[in-house]
């Protein structure tokens, strides 16, 4: 061992005077120029390797990943000074990470992230503000209000003076930011259940007592959320934590187009009302996760209004449509929402993570108010008050500068982008004889399937057990396509398996939001797979 790397292992200890300096007393000059170079390091080097690095990931089995990661002590003593700690990360973990920022990553909803994210995070850090409560966020819980009612203007279209009474009123909430679109929808059907059953002379309110003894003062059979097959999936978790069940988040009929059935959801109405069953809520997808299509919002609202109901839009996806004037109109009818998600780590382009939800009526989560001795007091104007999420970052500092740095018209270019390339996508799958395509997009999101002429053939005069026959090897066929494009690592397209004509069909997904992908790289995507096909399945196909 030479004398600078003994130099270097004795250094590493954990004394009072070592925590000191790395914890709460910078280094002299001399320790403040690394720090400035580490931070070089992180805010450059990872983005330098994923430029250079166009590919998904590099070819390492996970089982080799594995092996590598199997210690299971934490060290007694500092083992690596932070030099070598990023080093570490930027050889050894971003190779083996997936690159969400190549232009060929194609098949989930995370992408690229504007550059300036990474300081704003960065920002947010070494601030470490915690939004639960006014005494560890000040003047942020402020900022986080004024940026909750852009976002809740941009969706409900309330006039100057709804916002000038209610921007800063601490009796007032428009929205909450929770972890992600999960704990959104959950925490809007929570508010919906509270409100449907609410405090009354026998009863001290559904928090207190519970599901059961609700539906008893209320004289209901059961309690039930409304949604199309193709709503999100933690609308089930949400029905399992609110304590109705999982088989009473009823799942609507969809149509050829993959959105709900409005006759389905007017009749499945009547027999629930005649059922004597309690209707919590009916949600419509703005953006569904899998094709990307939006329910008819504005009908779905008219029929809540018809009987009553609370009405939810999951846009998580779709909400910041509403951003671009030439396709806001695609959500036309979100203004009338009782309640509506938005997922910022999504078409929003945040880190993650960055969940919100909002209500129209400002005094909508009161139903869900929880309060304590020593935070969230009553009276006090703490947001952790009216919130599922207890301690969190200040998220809400990253996205209002976000939103100051791009302004609506720089993310309508983004979302504009990402809708005209998936049609240009569909249009190219299209004029392919391999491929069929399956849902046309109304966003950024398609699915396509390989289809081949020898299937082809068979399949238009075939009977409908037949054609089941034909599905199960055309399922085959695209889930290994999906699997050998996957592990080549230059390009990446998930899959997933949606109904279609009675048939379960599994299909590949494209999510479009990279402002890099464009229809040349699309194109070598699928060149790509028509080679993989070619080369690897056409025999299998003609078996």
């Amino acid at each position: 061992m030479t004398t600078s790397k003994k130099e270097s292992t004795a250094s590493l200890v954990a004394d009072w005077e070592a925590l000191q300096r790395i914890f709460i007393r910078p280094e002299k000059d001399h320790g403040r120029q690394r720090l400035v170079k580490y931070m070089e390091q992180i805010l450059f080097g990872l983005h330098d390797f994923l430029k250079e690095h166009v590919g998904i990931t590099e070819d390492v089995s996970l089982q080799e990943l594995s092996d590598r990661y199997m210690d299971s002590e934490i060290n007694l003593l500092p083992s690596q000074k932070l030099a070598d700690v990023i080093k570490g990360i930027i050889d050894n973990i971003a190779p083996h990470a997936v690159n969400v920022a190549s232009p060929y990553f194609i098949g989930h909803m995370t992408s690229a992230i504007p550059f300036f994210m990474v300081h704003l995070h960065t920002i947010v850090a070494a601030l470490n503000q915690n939004l639960v409560k006014l005494e560890t966020s000040k003047v942020v819980s402020i900022w986080e209000r004024q940026l909750l009612s852009k976002i809740h203007r941009l969706l409900f279209q309330k006039d100057t003076s709804f916002y000038a009474d209610h921007i800063q009123n601490p009796s007032s909430t428009l929205g909450a930011f929770v972890e992600d679109g999960t704990l959104a929808n959950l925490s809007a059907m929570w508010v919906a259940r509270n409100r449907l059953f609410p405090n009354c002379d026998t009863f001290a309110g559904l928090e207190r007592e519970g599901v059961g003894r609700a539906l008893e003062v209320y004289k209901k059979k059961r309690a039930v959320i409304l949604v199309s097959k193709m709503g999100h999936y933690s609308l089930s978790k949400a029905g399992g934590i609110l304590g109705i069940g999982n088989d009473n988040v009823i799942r609507i009929p969809v149509t050829e187009h993959f959105q709900m059935d409005t006759h389905a959801l007017e009749k499945q109405i009547h027999q629930l009302n005649s059922e004597n069953a309690a209707i919590i809520a009916v949600i419509a997808i703005a953006g569904t996760t899998e094709t990307g299509t939006i329910d008819p919002i504005n009908d779905i609202s008219h029929i809540c209004k018809k009987y009553s109901l609370h009405f939810h839009v999951d846009a998580a996806w779709g909400g910041p449509t509403l951003l671009s004037d030439k396709y806001r109109s695609l959500l036309s009818g979100i203004e009338h929402a009782d309640s509506v998600t938005v997922d910022g780590h999504k078409q929003l382009y945040m880190p993650m993570s960055c969940g919100m939800v909002y209500f129209k009526d400002p005094q909508a989560m009161d139903a869900v108010a929880y309060h304590s001795a020593y935070v969230n007091r009553p009276g006090s104007v703490d947001l952790g008050i009216r919130s599922i999420v207890g301690s969190r970052a200040a998220t809400s500092l990253v996205l209002g500068n976000a939103l100051e740095i791009m302004g609506k018209k720089g993310y309508a270019l983004l979302i504009d982008h990402g809708i005209e390339l998936a049609k240009e996508f569909a249009t190219e799958i299209q004029k392919r004889e391999l491929f069929e395509l399956v849902s046309s997009p109304q966003l950024n999101i398609l699915t396509y399937r390989v289809f081949p002429e020898s299937i082809r053939k068979e399949w238009h005069t075939a009977s409908f057990e037949q054609k089941q026959r034909l599905n199960e090897n055309l399922n085959q066929l695209n889930l290994r396509l999906q699997r050998l494009q996957r592990q080549a690592g230059i390009s990446f397209v998930s899959r997933t398996t949606i109904e279609k004509d009675q048939l379960k069909q599994v299909v590949l997904r494209s999510v479009l939001m990279n402002p890099m992908t464009n229809i040349t790289i699309i194109r070598e995507i699928l060149d790509e797979q028509e080679s993989i096909f070619v080369n690897h399945l056409k025999e299998r196909s003609q078996q």
